[in-house]
């Protein structure tokens, strides 16, 4: 389930924020400002074409095994064509899911990653729209 969707603002201002060439242990802390490589701007990490891009925020657990957890923040491009593999954002009779796209032969699957939901096999007069392909995830640990 989607619970917001976002437009990214068309000209953002650049917000440069410092990024570490080093890696950062989960253990033993270490002073890193020695390390400090360059400057990075999340829009040039996160938005690839901004004409086509767009943000929801997810509600539930069926792609917790792709790492998309309730109340991440996904980033959809729409100008990428969906293939088989992509997690896409997908209209299923009229309802927003996100899962990962499996076409084998004429069929169309639309998989979760977690085993306690069913995968979403497409039958014949179901109505499957695809708004665009997952590039990015923004997590939320609050």
């Amino acid at each position: 389930m989607i619970t917001a969707f976002f437009a990214p603002t068309p000209q953002p201002p650049r917000l440069a924020i410092p990024v570490y060439g080093s890696t950062v242990p989960a253990g033993f802390p270490s002073p890193a400002d020695d390390y400090l490589e360059t400057r990075l701007d999340l829009n040039d990490l996160l938005v690839h074409d901004p004409a086509a891009t767009f943000m929801v925020r997810v509600c539930g657990d069926s792609m917790s095994g792709a790492g998309i957890s309730s109340n991440d923040v996904l980033v959809i491009d729409r100008s990428i064509e969906p293939v088989s593999g992509h997690i896409v954002l997908a209209i299923v009779d009229g309802e927003f899911t996100v899962k990962r796209l499996q076409k084998q032969n004429a069929q169309i699957f639309l998989l979760p990653e977690n085993p306690a939901y069913p995968p979403i096999k497409l039958q014949e007069g179901q109505e499957l729209q695809i708004w665009g392909v997952v590039t990015g995830c923004v997590k939320s640990f609050l």
